[in-house]
């Protein structure tokens, strides 16, 4: 159990959340944790980006296109918000950007309440390319300047795409002035047994770390 002293209550709200599935999945697991105990920590916006997201809730087959893509998460928007993690709202889709005469859409645009900054989506069926990255870059300039608000913070930008190579990711993001991210989604869960065995894992380090009591 963790060493939180939860009422039963903030137990259950955890175990329903699947706190310790999101810990051992999570890149940045303190980070989690630390919320989950209500610390005052300073969120940033990689903080609230996963990689991957399991889509399996659309319940769409192998073959589909970025519009029936589209369609599925808004129709199945509550769960795509929850999957995003907890503080995102919505705000538009296929938002317009009109730029000398040229017409650009935003597949989707989010806020997220706690980051205090509008979140740019854009979907992508296939590996991220560094053309993704210069798209969302000019989309994220223009929200900057058209559509922020002057108490909120710079936008974010989120690629969700079905693969991506490390390497291009860091050469096609890096150096940008804003923040963009490749993320990877998944139209299923994956394998248990690997899933098992990675929650084990990080169930041992964590144990190590004493951040959790080793409950056998």
């Amino acid at each position: 159990m963790f060493r939180g002293n939860w009422s039963v209550r903030q137990l259950d709200r955890q175990i329903q959340s699947m706190l310790y599935e999101r810990t051992a999945l999570s890149k940045r697991k303190l980070a989690v944790i630390a919320k989950a105990h209500e610390k005052p920590i300073t969120l940033k916006p990689e903080d609230e980006i996963k990689d991957p997201y399991i889509l399996e809730f659309l319940g769409l087959k192998d073959e589909y296109s970025e519009s029936q893509l589209e369609d599925a998460l808004i129709r199945h928007l509550e769960h795509f918000l929850l999957e995003l993690g907890n503080g995102f709202t919505f705000v538009a889709r296929q938002k317009r950007i009109t730029l000398e005469g040229s017409h650009y859409r935003l597949d989707l645009l989010l806020y997220h309440r706690v980051l205090r900054c509008l979140v740019a989506i854009d979907l992508k069926i296939g590996e991220f390319t560094h053309a993704d990255a210069g798209q969302m870059n000019l989309y994220v300039n223009y929200i900057k300047d058209k559509e922020k608000l002057p108490e909120e913070n710079d936008p974010v930008g989120l690629i969700l795409c079905t693969g991506k190579k490390k390497t291009v990711v860091e050469y096609a993001l890096g150096g940008m002035n804003n923040m963009i991210f490749a993320s990877k989604y998944k139209l299923q869960l994956p394998n248990p047994k690997l899933l098992k065995a990675e929650i084990e894992h990080e169930r041992q380090r964590l144990v190590e770390m004493k951040i959790i009591r080793d409950v056998k």
